[in-house]
């Protein structure tokens, strides 16, 4: 089975609108993040195909993400498969009053992605000629 590499999918800071009442980012501001930045090594695979999103694995968060912190996903494909594609998102944080310190693991999530037609159909990833044998 091919090996994919980790790489850095997306970062950003998180805003005031984005936190609940104690003071934190919502959990789901975190899980959208999480889908955005699964599917980017994806879309590598084939820029061709539309993909959409069809299982999320058990998010357990270990850290809160508070305001002006630096969140970084980082991502790796685990599988790849005839018309899914499996990817392991990690989640890690750079404290704003610390940016030269470590990265803290906020969470981390598995997310299963289908490549759709025009149609909402399941089709190949990838292309014939490049799946493996």
């Amino acid at each position: 089975m091919k090996q994919y590499p980790r790489e850095l999918s997306m970062r950003t800071i998180l805003l005031p609108r984005d936190t609940n009442a104690n003071g934190s980012v919502f959990g789901g501001v975190i899980l959208s993040h999480i889908d955005l930045a699964g599917v980017v090594p994806v879309r590598k695979l084939n820029p061709a195909r539309r993909f959409v999103t069809v299982a999320m694995d058990e998010v357990v968060f270990h850290e809160p993400v508070f305001v002006g912190d630096l969140v970084s996903f980082y991502t790796q494909i685990k599988r790849v498969g005839n018309t899914s594609a499996k990817v392991k998102v990690c989640v890690l944080v750079q404290r704003q009053d610390d940016m030269d310190g470590e990265e803290i693991r906020v969470t981390e999530a598995e997310v299963t992605y289908v490549a759709v037609d025009e149609n909402r159909r399941p089709v190949a990833v990838l292309p014939a000629a490049l799946r493996e044998v």
